[in-house]
């Protein structure tokens, strides 16, 4: 008998965890409709486990005219835990997430395994406010803020990889208001503006603010954080976000993201951004644009002459979602670099062809992408690129 409740008990978990649909970066899970749930006897502290794999294969070609393969790749892309909760009373709540693929540690720009993405810790003082305390999402563009798991393409565009002001360590806080039907949430964070992981910074911060509206109500099971309208909204259901971050004396070429520079610059985002989804349709559109004072010409702290990535871009998705849940979708994207670096960038446009089938939501799915890649470039004696990209990824998570 003992053996039949545990089996029942176990399969019981690992239905609910096939139904959990949303990651919300920002915030702690502290139910146990999410990831597979710890408590201790006396209720005082609460665990919630989940993982998610993300593995990839992808094809590059030489050039738009000629088809062979140039560039493969085979690679886990994704492989994270995360753990979150509360401590002896639900306004205190937790989050900390690691992440164990090369591409995901930072090797590459770092030089050492930075493994820990979310170590949070948050307090609610009331149902609509939240305080938090540590290395975090800061509240950037909407592509960014909405976790890599909930993407409707196997990576986020290339306007959020130029512009994104990614993560960093400090103070978050973050405001929601119902007003009738509508919806206005406020976010904001005081951050070291190092980016994640930095051991010792200096005596200037990075500001960062963000502000959505949501004139119609609110998305259904929070579908303003995942990309497509895998919910199906039965009414029309709009967002319009936008804010603004200042990193002071940033010692990156992409203020928290980049190549360590020589020396410190002032680095400020600014982004806007629109989300709207009804009956399987989804459209989304942002925009981003980068600045620094003074020259974008730099050294690196290792001497070599390098550039901070300044200019601006245009993301736009539109998508529809049959109600077998395989999904058709389409991005252009568009970046525009400034006139200081036009030597070194190219005119950067992309095209994306899209077909996902969700298993069981975002997070058990299976992405197919067919890539243009049209780089124009501004300097008569550097030729322009073109070439296709196909990519296929597979997600499992709970």
């Amino acid at each position: 008998m003992k053996k039949v409740f545990l089996l029942f008990i176990t399969m019981f978990l690992a239905n609910m965890l096939l139904f959990a649909q949303t990651e919300l970066d920002d915030r702690a899970s502290v139910c146990f409709n999410k990831g597979w749930g710890f408590v201790t006897k006396d209720s005082s502290v609460m665990t919630n486990l989940r993982f998610r794999i993300q593995n990839r294969f992808s094809l590059f070609s030489v050039s738009d005219s000629d088809l062979s393969i140039n560039e493969s790749e085979f690679k886990v892309r994704r492989l994270r835990l995360r753990f979150d909760g509360f401590v002896l009373d639900h306004k205190i709540s937790y989050l900390f997430q690691l992440a164990f693929s090369r591409d995901d540690i930072d090797w590459d720009k770092t030089k050492f395994p930075s493994l820990v993405r979310d170590a949070m810790v948050f307090y609610k003082p009331a149902k609509n406010i939240q305080i938090g305390f540590g290395q975090g999402k800061l509240p950037g563009n909407r592509q960014r803020v909405i976790s890599s798991g909930q993407q409707q393409f196997a990576d986020r565009s290339i306007v959020n990889s130029n512009f994104t002001v990614d993560r960093d360590f400090g103070f978050f806080f973050s405001f929601s208001q119902p007003i009738g039907i509508t919806v206005l949430r406020i976010r904001a964070a005081v951050s070291s503006g190092e980016g994640r992981n930095i051991p010792k910074g200096d005596a200037n911060f990075a500001y960062t603010g963000r502000i959505e509206f949501l004139p119609l109500g609110k998305f259904t099971n929070d579908g303003d954080y995942f990309e497509g309208d895998i919910e199906h909204e039965t009414k029309p259901k709009l967002s319009i976000g936008g804010g603004y971050s200042l990193n002071k004396g940033a010692k990156r070429t992409g203020g928290q993201l980049g190549n360590f520079m020589d020396s410190g610059h002032d680095i400020s985002t600014l982004f806007c951004d629109l989300l709207f989804k009804y009956q399987g349709w989804a459209f989304n559109s942002e925009f981003m644009k980068r600045d620094a004072k003074g020259s974008l010409v730099v050294n690196l702290s290792d001497g070599t002459p390098s550039y901070i990535m300044a200019g601006y871009g245009i993301n736009t998705q539109l998508s529809y979602c049959f109600r077998n849940q395989i999904e058709i979708a389409a991005r252009y994207s568009q970046i525009v670099p400034a006139n200081e670096i036009r030597y070194a960038e190219y005119l950067q446009k992309q095209y994306i062809v899209g077909v996902s089938k969700y298993f069981s939501g975002h997070p058990v799915k299976l992405q197919g992408n067919l890539i243009y890649f049209d780089n124009d470039s501004y300097n008569s004696a550097v030729p322009c690129k073109s070439n296709f990209g196909f990519m296929m990824q597979m997600e499992l998570g709970i």
